[in-house]
Protein backbone atom coordinates (compact mmCIF):
# COMPACT_ATOMS: atom_id res chain seq x y z
CA UNK A 1 0.00 0.00 0.00
CA UNK A 2 1.14 3.22 -0.92
CA UNK A 3 -0.35 6.58 0.60
CA UNK A 4 -0.95 8.87 -2.49
CA UNK A 5 -3.49 12.10 -2.34
CA UNK A 6 -4.50 14.34 0.11
CA UNK A 7 -4.85 14.04 3.76
CA UNK A 8 -6.13 16.54 6.41
CA UNK A 9 -3.94 16.33 10.01
CA UNK A 10 -7.75 17.18 11.76
CA UNK A 11 -7.81 20.12 14.25
CA UNK A 12 -8.99 19.78 17.75
CA UNK A 13 -12.21 21.76 17.91
CA UNK A 14 -12.85 23.18 21.77
CA UNK A 15 -16.34 23.94 23.40
CA UNK A 16 -17.05 26.76 25.15
CA UNK A 17 -15.99 25.21 28.52
CA UNK A 18 -13.12 24.42 26.70
CA UNK A 19 -13.93 20.26 26.11
CA UNK A 20 -13.02 18.69 23.47
CA UNK A 21 -15.92 19.55 20.93
CA UNK A 22 -16.27 15.92 19.38
CA UNK A 23 -19.37 16.70 17.68
CA UNK A 24 -17.77 19.15 15.60
CA UNK A 25 -14.77 17.30 15.08
CA UNK A 26 -16.76 14.69 13.67
CA UNK A 27 -18.35 17.18 11.28
CA UNK A 28 -14.82 18.32 9.87
CA UNK A 29 -14.28 14.80 9.27
CA UNK A 30 -17.13 14.39 6.85
CA UNK A 31 -16.42 17.17 5.58
CA UNK A 32 -13.19 17.41 4.36
CA UNK A 33 -13.59 13.55 3.05
CA UNK A 34 -16.69 14.64 1.06
CA UNK A 35 -14.27 17.04 -0.99
CA UNK A 36 -12.39 14.39 -2.15
CA UNK A 37 -9.38 13.89 1.17
CA UNK A 38 -7.90 10.49 0.33
CA UNK A 39 -8.07 10.18 4.53
CA UNK A 40 -7.31 12.34 7.52
CA UNK A 41 -4.75 12.28 10.20
CA UNK A 42 -5.45 12.28 14.20
CA UNK A 43 -3.60 13.38 16.70
CA UNK A 44 -0.86 14.66 14.16
CA UNK A 45 0.62 18.25 15.19
CA UNK A 46 -2.09 20.41 13.72
CA UNK A 47 -4.18 18.98 16.89
CA UNK A 48 -2.24 20.20 19.54
CA UNK A 49 -1.86 16.24 20.96
CA UNK A 50 0.48 17.25 24.31
CA UNK A 51 -2.13 19.29 25.51
CA UNK A 52 -4.99 16.64 25.28
CA UNK A 53 -5.69 14.28 28.34
CA UNK A 54 -4.87 10.68 27.53
CA UNK A 55 -8.71 10.49 27.53
CA UNK A 56 -9.07 13.30 25.41
CA UNK A 57 -6.68 11.37 22.91
CA UNK A 58 -8.83 8.24 23.11
CA UNK A 59 -11.84 10.05 22.58
CA UNK A 60 -10.16 11.83 19.78
CA UNK A 61 -9.17 8.67 17.85
CA UNK A 62 -12.32 6.80 18.67
CA UNK A 63 -14.59 9.57 16.86
CA UNK A 64 -12.57 9.94 13.65
CA UNK A 65 -11.88 6.30 13.74
CA UNK A 66 -15.76 5.68 13.67
CA UNK A 67 -16.59 8.10 10.56
CA UNK A 68 -13.31 6.71 8.68
CA UNK A 69 -14.99 3.22 9.38
CA UNK A 70 -17.89 4.56 8.43
CA UNK A 71 -16.52 5.80 4.87
CA UNK A 72 -13.46 3.39 4.22
CA UNK A 73 -11.32 6.37 4.13
CA UNK A 74 -7.71 6.15 5.30
CA UNK A 75 -6.81 6.67 9.15
CA UNK A 76 -3.17 7.96 10.00
CA UNK A 77 -3.40 8.53 13.92
CA UNK A 78 -0.18 10.23 15.38
CA UNK A 79 2.12 8.39 17.58
CA UNK A 80 5.62 8.47 18.08
CA UNK A 81 6.35 6.21 20.81
CA UNK A 82 6.54 2.12 21.79
CA UNK A 83 3.41 2.70 23.78
CA UNK A 84 1.82 4.86 21.41
CA UNK A 85 1.89 2.79 18.46
CA UNK A 86 1.05 -0.32 20.59
CA UNK A 87 -2.18 1.51 21.78
CA UNK A 88 -3.23 1.71 17.82
CA UNK A 89 -3.46 -2.55 18.19
CA UNK A 90 -6.86 -3.38 17.12
CA UNK A 91 -7.93 -1.02 15.20
CA UNK A 92 -9.03 -1.35 11.83
CA UNK A 93 -9.13 1.72 10.11
CA UNK A 94 -5.37 2.71 11.39
CA UNK A 95 -3.62 2.35 8.13
CA UNK A 96 -0.63 4.09 9.50
CA UNK A 97 1.17 5.99 12.52
CA UNK A 98 2.50 9.28 11.95
CA UNK A 99 5.79 9.16 13.42
CA UNK A 100 8.36 12.83 14.46
CA UNK A 101 11.83 12.57 14.09
CA UNK A 102 12.62 12.79 17.97
CA UNK A 103 13.36 16.05 18.50
CA UNK A 104 16.26 18.09 20.57
CA UNK A 105 18.36 14.80 20.86
CA UNK A 106 19.76 15.05 17.82
CA UNK A 107 20.94 11.35 17.53
CA UNK A 108 22.29 11.40 14.41
CA UNK A 109 21.09 9.78 11.42
CA UNK A 110 22.30 6.34 12.96
CA UNK A 111 20.31 6.82 15.72
CA UNK A 112 17.16 8.17 14.04
CA UNK A 113 17.50 4.81 11.90
CA UNK A 114 17.89 3.02 15.01
CA UNK A 115 14.80 4.43 16.84
CA UNK A 116 12.43 3.96 13.67
CA UNK A 117 13.16 0.22 12.99
CA UNK A 118 12.69 -0.59 17.12
CA UNK A 119 9.30 1.44 16.66
CA UNK A 120 8.28 -0.26 13.58
CA UNK A 121 8.95 -3.50 15.02
CA UNK A 122 6.13 -2.14 17.55
CA UNK A 123 4.11 -0.85 15.61
CA UNK A 124 0.79 -2.89 14.39
CA UNK A 125 0.66 -0.29 11.43
CA UNK A 126 3.43 0.71 9.11
CA UNK A 127 5.12 4.09 9.97
CA UNK A 128 5.29 7.39 8.07
CA UNK A 129 8.26 8.98 9.49
CA UNK A 130 7.78 12.93 9.97
CA UNK A 131 11.02 14.73 8.98
CA UNK A 132 10.66 18.41 9.98
CA UNK A 133 13.84 19.46 11.01
CA UNK A 134 13.31 23.06 11.39
CA UNK A 135 11.33 21.75 14.48
CA UNK A 136 13.34 18.68 15.26
CA UNK A 137 17.02 20.16 14.92
CA UNK A 138 17.47 16.69 13.13
CA UNK A 139 18.69 16.99 9.40
CA UNK A 140 18.02 13.79 7.13
CA UNK A 141 20.07 13.27 4.05
CA UNK A 142 18.16 11.42 1.01
CA UNK A 143 20.20 8.72 1.77
CA UNK A 144 19.16 8.12 5.28
CA UNK A 145 15.64 8.53 3.97
CA UNK A 146 16.51 5.35 1.78
CA UNK A 147 17.88 3.63 4.55
CA UNK A 148 14.38 4.10 6.29
CA UNK A 149 12.34 3.06 3.34
CA UNK A 150 14.46 0.09 3.72
CA UNK A 151 13.19 -1.24 7.23
CA UNK A 152 9.86 -3.67 7.24
CA UNK A 153 6.93 -1.14 8.48
CA UNK A 154 7.90 1.73 7.01
CA UNK A 155 5.79 3.37 4.38
CA UNK A 156 6.72 6.45 3.82
CA UNK A 157 8.04 9.90 4.47
CA UNK A 158 6.39 13.46 5.57
CA UNK A 159 8.64 15.59 4.15
CA UNK A 160 8.53 19.01 5.52
CA UNK A 161 12.33 20.49 5.41
CA UNK A 162 10.86 24.43 4.79
CA UNK A 163 11.72 24.30 1.00
CA UNK A 164 12.85 22.40 -1.74
CA UNK A 165 16.13 21.07 -1.08
CA UNK A 166 19.01 18.98 -2.73
CA UNK A 167 18.07 16.00 -0.44
CA UNK A 168 14.29 16.43 -1.97
CA UNK A 169 15.61 16.79 -5.56
CA UNK A 170 17.76 13.88 -5.41
CA UNK A 171 15.26 11.59 -2.79
CA UNK A 172 13.00 12.21 -6.06
CA UNK A 173 14.73 11.64 -8.64
CA UNK A 174 14.76 7.74 -7.61
CA UNK A 175 12.67 7.39 -5.46
CA UNK A 176 11.77 4.06 -3.17
CA UNK A 177 9.71 1.48 -4.33
CA UNK A 178 6.68 1.29 -2.68
CA UNK A 179 7.82 4.02 -0.11
CA UNK A 180 5.71 7.59 -0.01
CA UNK A 181 6.57 10.85 -0.46
CA UNK A 182 4.02 12.76 1.05
CA UNK A 183 4.27 16.97 1.25
CA UNK A 184 4.34 18.57 4.73
CA UNK A 185 5.01 22.42 4.14
CA UNK A 186 1.78 23.14 2.34
CA UNK A 187 3.23 26.41 0.53
CA UNK A 188 5.78 24.01 -1.07
CA UNK A 189 3.65 21.34 -2.16
CA UNK A 190 3.14 22.37 -5.51
CA UNK A 191 6.75 22.06 -6.54
CA UNK A 192 7.18 19.17 -4.42
CA UNK A 193 4.20 17.20 -6.68
CA UNK A 194 6.25 18.48 -9.32
CA UNK A 195 9.02 16.68 -8.79
CA UNK A 196 6.95 13.48 -8.00
CA UNK A 197 5.32 13.47 -4.65
CA UNK A 198 3.09 11.09 -3.95
CA UNK A 199 0.54 13.75 -2.02
CA UNK A 200 -0.14 15.58 1.38
CA UNK A 201 -0.24 15.97 4.81
CA UNK A 202 -2.16 18.98 4.80
CA UNK A 203 -3.41 21.51 7.74
CA UNK A 204 -4.42 24.23 5.39
CA UNK A 205 -6.65 21.34 3.33
CA UNK A 206 -9.41 22.46 5.88
CA UNK A 207 -10.57 24.92 3.65
CA UNK A 208 -10.50 24.14 -0.09
CA UNK A 209 -9.96 20.38 0.28
CA UNK A 210 -11.14 19.88 -4.06
CA UNK A 211 -8.40 22.18 -4.87
CA UNK A 212 -5.80 20.65 -3.16
CA UNK A 213 -6.91 17.12 -4.40
CA UNK A 214 -7.49 18.95 -7.81
CA UNK A 215 -3.51 20.17 -7.50
CA UNK A 216 -2.17 16.77 -6.72
CA UNK A 217 -4.49 15.29 -9.60
CA UNK A 218 -3.15 17.91 -11.83
CA UNK A 219 0.27 16.91 -11.22
CA UNK A 220 0.11 13.18 -11.64
CA UNK A 221 -1.91 13.94 -14.81
CA UNK A 222 1.00 15.76 -16.57
CA UNK A 223 -1.33 18.86 -16.35
CA UNK A 224 1.20 21.44 -16.23
CA UNK A 225 -0.15 24.46 -16.70
CA UNK A 226 -3.53 23.66 -14.46
CA UNK A 227 -1.03 22.47 -11.63
CA UNK A 228 1.26 25.39 -11.69
CA UNK A 229 -1.47 28.30 -11.80
CA UNK A 230 -3.31 26.19 -8.68
CA UNK A 231 -0.55 25.74 -6.66
CA UNK A 232 0.51 29.68 -6.72
CA UNK A 233 -3.13 30.30 -5.55
CA UNK A 234 -3.11 27.84 -2.50
CA UNK A 235 0.58 28.57 -1.89
CA UNK A 236 -0.70 32.26 -1.28
CA UNK A 237 -4.05 30.95 0.74
CA UNK A 238 -1.36 28.22 3.02
CA UNK A 239 1.39 31.06 3.73
CA UNK A 240 -1.52 32.97 5.46
CA UNK A 241 -2.60 29.67 7.35
CA UNK A 242 0.65 29.80 8.76
CA UNK A 243 1.39 33.28 9.29
CA UNK A 244 1.02 32.38 13.28
CA UNK A 245 1.67 29.34 15.43
CA UNK A 246 -0.26 26.31 13.78
CA UNK A 247 -3.13 25.86 14.29
CA UNK A 248 -3.95 29.32 15.89
CA UNK A 249 -5.46 31.00 12.47
CA UNK A 250 -6.58 27.65 11.11
CA UNK A 251 -9.12 27.69 14.11
CA UNK A 252 -9.71 31.10 14.01
CA UNK A 253 -10.84 30.55 10.45
CA UNK A 254 -12.77 27.65 10.74
CA UNK A 255 -15.14 29.41 13.32
CA UNK A 256 -15.46 32.21 11.67
CA UNK A 257 -16.70 30.42 8.77
CA UNK A 258 -19.14 28.72 11.56
CA UNK A 259 -17.22 24.99 11.51
CA UNK A 260 -16.13 25.03 15.31
CA UNK A 261 -18.03 26.70 18.16
CA UNK A 262 -14.94 28.21 19.41
CA UNK A 263 -11.35 29.33 17.96
CA UNK A 264 -9.58 28.17 21.02
CA UNK A 265 -6.25 26.78 21.15
CA UNK A 266 -4.19 25.70 24.66
CA UNK A 267 -1.44 27.03 26.44
CA UNK A 268 1.65 27.52 25.01
CA UNK A 269 -0.37 28.58 21.82
CA UNK A 270 -2.03 31.82 22.23
CA UNK A 271 -4.94 33.51 20.32
CA UNK A 272 -3.76 34.65 16.78
CA UNK A 273 -4.02 38.63 15.67
CA UNK A 274 -7.00 39.96 14.07
CA UNK A 275 -4.65 41.19 10.85
CA UNK A 276 -4.09 37.38 10.21
CA UNK A 277 -7.61 36.32 10.38
CA UNK A 278 -8.81 38.28 7.84
CA UNK A 279 -5.98 38.00 5.92
CA UNK A 280 -6.60 34.19 5.69
CA UNK A 281 -10.28 34.64 5.37
CA UNK A 282 -9.84 36.71 2.08
CA UNK A 283 -7.53 34.40 0.72
CA UNK A 284 -10.23 31.52 1.59
CA UNK A 285 -12.98 33.80 0.26
CA UNK A 286 -11.28 34.25 -3.09
CA UNK A 287 -10.63 30.87 -3.67
CA UNK A 288 -14.48 30.08 -3.21
CA UNK A 289 -15.37 32.57 -5.61
CA UNK A 290 -12.93 31.25 -8.22
CA UNK A 291 -15.00 27.79 -7.74
CA UNK A 292 -18.11 29.50 -7.88
CA UNK A 293 -17.17 30.81 -11.47
CA UNK A 294 -15.71 27.86 -12.43
CA UNK A 295 -18.57 26.08 -11.60
CA UNK A 296 -21.02 28.17 -13.01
Amino acid sequence: MTLTGVYVPLITPFDATGAVALTALEALAHEVLDAGASGVVALGTTAEPTSLTAAEQRGVVDVIARVCRERSARLVVGAGTVEAVKALRGRSEVVAALSVVPPFLRPGEAGIIAHFAALAVASPVPLVVYHVPYRTGQHLSADAVRRLADLAGVAGIKYAVGGIDADAIELLADPPAGFAVLGGDDAFISPLLALGAHGGILASAHFATARFVELVDAWHAGATFRARTLGHRLAAMSSAMFAEPNPTVIKAVLHAQGRIPTAAVRLPLLPPGSGSVRAALRHVDAERGILADARG
